[in-house]
């Protein structure tokens, strides 16, 4: 059987010279940017070599770059294969709102008697925003900020920078959450009765709507999962990888 050929990068990225200082930064956004998006897809193999040449810059850089986007669970090294893309809807999407559930309602509980005027109209603007962003990126940042704005003054910073962290790592799956799985309106109408609830300090509201937020979330990610797993049964059609567009 003739050995599938491996997919280049020569379509996604222009070809140029980057300054030796750069190279790393700028090596790992534009692939992190890419594998976001979808230009560069799941179980793509990303040869050292070969981004070297379209970056203009030695093998270390790139080397560098790669580790850097292994740690954010972009890729995964195989065996005879080195650096290959990974699934943006996997195990660790579904562990990432399981810890959200656990720190984001304490943080909401702890912040939410001092939210200033200040505080609300920063999170209803990152709301506002949110309706009108497309690319994956923009739409990660706004609904980090949007969650930051509410939590911000629950007065544990080890509490806070946990939950930012988790909620940088969402930007991996948020376009397939929002789009491949249908839940982009639901979060839009979440986010907002968890903004009025906040302005209105009612506490409990306010948690029980984060709480079902995020655990719609967690469970439309089982699903997604499951469904993937039941595609891939031999009864099943072959799976749509996860980035693939419709």
């Amino acid at each position: 059987m003739p050995r599938k050929p491996i997919p280049t990068l020569s379509g996604v990225f222009t070809p140029t010279e980057t300054p030796a200082h750069l190279a790393r930064d700028v090596i790992e956004s534009a692939l992190r940017e890419a594998i976001m998006d979808g230009r560069i897809p799941p179980e793509t193999p990303l040869r050292q070599e070969e981004i070297a040449a379209l970056f203009g810059v030695s093998r270390m850089p790139v080397r560098e770059a790669l580790r850097r986007l292994e740690s954010q669970g972009l890729l995964h090294i195989q065996p005879y294969k080195g650096a290959v893309v990974t699934a943006l809807i996997n195990q660790d999407a579904m562990d990432t709102y399981g810890v959200r559930l656990l720190l984001e309602p304490e943080a909401l509980r702890l912040s939410l008697p001092h939210l200033s005027d200040t505080d609300l109209a920063e999170a209803s603007a990152r709301l506002a925003s949110l309706r009108s962003a497309r690319d994956s990126a923009t739409l990660a940042r706004l609904n980090r900020e949007f969650h930051m704005a509410l939590y911000r003054r629950a007065g544990n910073a080890r509490l806070l920078y946990l939950i930012e962290q988790e909620l940088e790592q969402e930007e991996r799956f948020l376009r397939f959450h929002l789009s491949a799985m249908g839940t982009g309106h639901q979060a839009r109408d979440d986010h907002d009765a968890l903004l009025d609830a906040a302005r209105s300090g009612d506490e409990s509201r306010a948690l029980a709507l984060l709480r079902r937020h995020l655990s719609q979330a967690e469970q439309a990610i089982r699903h997604y999962l499951a469904d993937q797993d039941n595609a891939e049964s031999p009864a099943g059609d072959a799976p749509r990888i996860a980035g693939e567009s419709k």
